[in-house]
């Protein structure tokens, strides 16, 4: 499957107790689009986060980031350099 990465930025920093919730939303649409998540990148003053996931196409992942109210501003394609 290719990667998709999900860029977000906060105006305040996002709490852990904000993610937890946003988690649990998303668990179920995960399932519903066949998105698979690897990884997120949350940046120490937590006021940016990027997410990588595995996914059919960019537009399964934006249904799941939507339909789990996870705000987000990009949503796109990537190659992953320097796997094996």
């Amino acid at each position: 499957m290719p990667r998709v990465i999900v860029e977000r930025n906060f105006e305040t920093p996002f709490t852990q107790e904000e993610l937890s919730a946003v988690e649990a939303r998303m668990g179920p649409c995960l399932d519903l689009y066949n998105v698979r998540w690897i990884r997120s990148y949350w940046s120490a003053n937590r006021l940016r986060m990027v997410c990588e996931y595995d996914a059919a196409d960019v537009a399964s992942v934006r249904n799941v980031q939507r339909e789990a109210n996870a705000k987000f501003d990009r949503a796109w394609a990537a190659d992953v350099l320097g796997e094996q």
